[in-house]
């Protein structure tokens, strides 16, 4: 575990550890993949029949506007085709907003929900090379413009080709692989690509107990750079502390502790200030943020919960010359669909959660005809686990 940065700041209220929790309860069971399933599963036709699927009809209030539908699927797939049975598919909150109609991008309706997930490879067509059934795949680059097979991954099976999807290891937890694409990702991009950041050095975020927050601790905690961490207040406020310092927080207050001063007192403690800022509130709490870092700081933006705009004091800006960038995950992946770097990132993500070094979220899961139960849960505040639908009752 990483040095504490300041002895005298490790008071009981901030770094009270207690043990690892066990953050994901369920784990794929590789050796059901025997001969005889490989058989059952041949290339020249396949026994399913229908795909269960959560179509969202209209923008709208998503407990209002989802409707679960079966549709029937087609006898034989394409020759550069493959099947693919949805093993888990989570709730994120893009998903909420895009049903909502209020995210950047808004999808031809009707069309599938769902933009992350990962399923098994049941059957490939013959022109299919790289691919077998029993591999595990996630989405690439979701075909958002209609509702087609390869769009959407609120359903029990897909019917994509080869460049929608992106091959990974299968000897991880389910749960992990389900939510690889996005928050992972998102984590590891903004702490690599915004500053140049080594051990030792110490980076400062608010919004640290949402599932990027929590990647950006495990992550920053295995490449040795310290963290400062900021959490709205609520109840239960010190379970959630201990969790986060069990993940490998070094510092975690509360957005009122750092209205009080406590922020600016660690930082006048440290001996270096945050070299980088990771924002996902706006309002005041970025201001704090950015006053926060020191020269040549870099402040993220990579979401707004408070809808306050990002606020960038002057005299920091001036002085300190802080440089100020947004971060689109969906951008970024778009830029670099067969991009080395890409391919280096989910490697190297995949190992990370293989060897437990990143822990899948804590989740509730939820068989996929429960959907609107699980929907309207993810839309409560401070419940703390991730929403996932899960398409095979065996993994309930």
């Amino acid at each position: 575990m990483a040095a504490p940065m300041c002895k005298q700041l490790m008071s009981n209220r901030l770094l009270t550890i207690f043990g690892v929790k066990t953050i994901n309860r369920l784990y794929y069971i590789k050796t059901r993949h025997n001969d005889k399933s490989r058989n059952f599963f041949s290339t020249s036709g396949h026994n399913y029949k229908e795909s269960y699927q959560v179509i969202i009809n209209e923008f709208g209030n998503p407990n209002n506007v989802l409707e679960g539908i079966s549709v029937q699927l087609p006898s034989k797939i394409g020759p550069n085709q493959m099947l693919v049975k949805v093993l888990m598919s989570p709730i994120n909150p893009s998903d909420i907003n895009m049903i909502e109609g209020t995210y950047h991008i808004r999808p031809a309706l009707p069309c599938v929900g769902g933009n992350e997930g990962v399923g098994e490879i049941i059957e490939v067509g013959p022109s299919v090379e790289g691919f077998h059934p029993g591999d595990w795949v996630i989405s690439s680059i979701a075909a958002r413009s209609a509702d087609s097979l390869a769009a959407g991954l609120w359903r029990q099976f897909l019917i994509p080709e080869p460049s929608n999807v992106i091959k990974i290891p299968n000897d991880m937890p389910v749960i992990g692989a389900a939510t690889l694409a996005v928050n992972p990702c998102t984590a590891y991009r903004m702490i690599c690509d915004f500053a140049k950041l080594n051990p030792g050095d110490i980076l400062i975020q608010n919004g640290a107990n949402s599932a990027v927050g929590q990647c950006v601790i495990q992550l920053a905690k295995h490449w040795g750079i310290k963290t400062i961490n900021i959490i709205r207040d609520r109840p239960q406020k010190d379970e959630l502390v201990n969790f986060l310092h069990d993940l490998g927080g070094d510092i975690v207050l509360t957005e009122n502790e750092r209205k009080q001063g406590d922020l600016k007192e660690i930082i006048q403690t440290i001996p270096e200030k945050p070299k980088l800022a990771l924002n996902c509130v706006g309002g005041d709490s970025s201001a704090h943020l950015v006053a926060s870092l020191g020269k040549d700081g870099v402040i993220v933006t990579y979401g707004g919960m408070s809808r306050r705009p990002v606020m960038i004091p002057t005299g920091p800006t001036i002085f300190n010359r802080i440089k100020a960038y947004g971060y689109w995950n969906t951008d970024w992946m778009k830029e670099n669909l067969h991009s080395p770097m890409k391919a280096n990132m989910f490697r190297e993500l995949c190992e990370f959660i293989a060897k437990g070094i990143l822990k899948p979220p804590e989740a509730d899961l939820f068989h996929i005809k429960d959907f609107k139960t699980a929907v309207s849960e993810s839309m409560e505040g401070f419940k703390g686990k991730k929403k996932i639908l899960v398409m095979d009752d065996r993994l309930l």
